[in-house]
């Protein structure tokens, strides 16, 4: 199954979905990056594209993107020290990748 990008600008929002993740044990991932990274600039600009094709809703796992100037608090909720960072919810286990190529691999890039 394939992400869908969804853009998030507060960490209330973040932490609802978390809320919500929690309960419903739904796969998802949240990517985690800097506007002054260049890695992370050109993952965000892969990242806007597979929103372009996104699949239809309900034939996807949501993916939010989280960076660092808007939602600074949210990177101490993961230990985020090193940008970019995927972490995804499967089956109801955490995974956590920083490693750039296993990125682009886990977001089918």
């Amino acid at each position: 199954m394939r992400y869908i990008p969804v853009f998030i600008k507060t960490e209330n929002q973040l932490n609802k979905i978390l809320r919500n993740q929690k309960k419903s044990r739904t796969d998802m991932g949240v990517l985690f990056v800097s506007l002054w990274d260049e890695q992370s600039e050109a993952l965000i600009k892969e990242v806007r594209k597979m929103k372009e094709d996104s699949p239809p809703p309900g034939h996807g796992k949501p993916l939010y993107v989280v960076n660092s100037f808007m939602m600074p608090h949210a990177f101490v909720i993961f230990k985020t020290t090193k940008i970019p960072h995927l972490v995804q919810f499967k089956k109801g286990v955490m995974e956590s990748e920083d490693y750039l190529g296993k990125i682009y691999e886990e977001l089918g890039l």
